[in-house]
């Protein structure tokens, strides 16, 4: 059916109900359903009630299959489970927008809900024409709700994108929900709650909002008796770069696994800036191999080694052969560092990528640092995506 640019109005149960279905596929709307895109009514949609009742733990499936994103130090290090809710970590200007891009053009989904909740309305634009393009577009439903939106209107855009990745998982597809932000949906409760006369308790965020928070996420994941998913990925701005900030403190413990993108990675040209130590998934012990698992404690551990002993290497107070350990991250740290670099342009699937990790970690050997051959094995044994 057709949808006009009336707002939707509550039933005589007072249950808000919106267009949901796949003629919003391709389109752009408001957090009433209205097109934004200049592209005419939307059909083929459905009216139906936002309120839709929580699946039982005990039915949805487990994580058990990788997710290829494309990004290859996610991939490798942090690898992500199909249904798995994971939190993207950020100071403002670190590059966060460009990752969600490029996981929006690379990774493996059969539909992208994008919601863009309290952030700047020419990002809107800029997100659908240079990062999604033409063909992501085509499998892609953007939600938009710009800061100089109604805090209701806020919240409510995070719920609309929520329900719309919803009901394609209840079709059966494999939907990748990208939500930026969820700082900005917490805001959103906090103008509210303050307005109504709710208290602040932890830094000028009042209770109701740390308890909106796992209300809206833990309606992603997996489906029915693995009929379809949800993975989503929700941006958490850190003021001041503060991983401690209250917001990104709830967030970390709702979610599956955090990605921490590093200011001072970003100031050194270093992107995506993502901290690897900082950084972990929750069920990557679930969806890699044991030899994945091997390769990415290995290079953990020698970028680690390296981290920790940098300054004294630097100041030439650092004597070689002191530590064999401390030696080989010396030798291994520039091929680790190429490695967590990725061009906004390249796509690196998940075979490649544990094939480029297997390499990185065999550069401290005579003549392989020069060695343009494969490895002679894929080290993705045992789970297919």
């Amino acid at each position: 059916m057709g949808h006009t640019n009336k707002p939707p109005s509550p039933d005589d149960r007072g249950t808000l109900r919106l267009p949901l279905g796949k003629g919003l596929l391709g389109r752009v709307v408001d957090s009433h359903g209205n097109p934004m895109d200049h592209m005419g009514p939307i059909t083929d949609v459905d009216i139906e009630p936002m309120d839709r009742a929580p699946l039982n733990a005990m039915d949805r499936d487990p994580v058990r299959t990788p997710l290829d994103t494309g990004v290859r130090a996610i991939n490798a290090l942090l690898t992500v489970g199909r249904g798995q809710r994971i939190g993207l970590f950020a100071g403002s200007g670190v590059g966060k927008s460009v990752l969600l891009g490029m996981m929006a053009r690379y990774t493996k989904a059969d539909v992208i809900v994008v919601g863009l909740i309290g952030e700047r309305g020419r990002e809107v634009k800029e997100f659908i024409e240079d990062i999604l393009g033409v063909e992501g577009r085509k499998r892609s439903v953007v939600v938009a709700a710009p800061a100089d939106a109604p805090p209701l209107v806020r919240m409510q855009g995070a719920a609309y994108a929520t329900a719309i990745a919803e009901r394609f998982r209840d079709d059966g597809l494999d939907v990748l929900l990208l939500m930026d932000s969820l700082t900005r949906y917490a805001m959103a409760q906090r103008e509210i709650a303050l307005a109504i006369g709710e208290p602040p308790a932890t830094k000028g965020y009042p209770p109701s909002c740390f308890a909106k928070l796992p209300q809206l996420v833990e309606r992603s994941g997996n489906g029915l008796n693995g009929v379809g998913s949800i993975t989503a990925f929700y941006t958490v701005l850190s003021e001041g770069d503060d991983q401690q900030d209250p917001i990104a403190d709830a967030a970390r413990a709702i979610l599956d696994g955090h990605i921490v993108l590093s200011r001072s990675l970003a100031e050194s040209g270093h992107f995506p800036a993502i901290d690897v130590e900082a950084s972990a998934s929750r069920v990557m012990h679930n969806v890699a191999g044991a030899v994945h698992l091997d390769l990415a404690r290995k290079f953990r551990g020698a970028f680690s080694r390296y981290i920790k002993s940098r300054d004294l290497i630097q100041l030439g107070a650092y004597v070689p052969g002191s530590d064999p350990e401390t030696d080989r991250a010396i030798v291994l740290y520039p091929a680790l560092q190429r490695f967590l670099m990725q061009d906004m342009n390249e796509a690196a699937t998940l075979p490649e990528s544990l094939q480029q990790l297997q390499t990185a970690l065999q550069e401290d050997k005579p003549g392989n640092a020069q060695r343009q051959s494969r490895p002679n094995h894929n080290p993705y044994e045992g789970k297919q995506a």
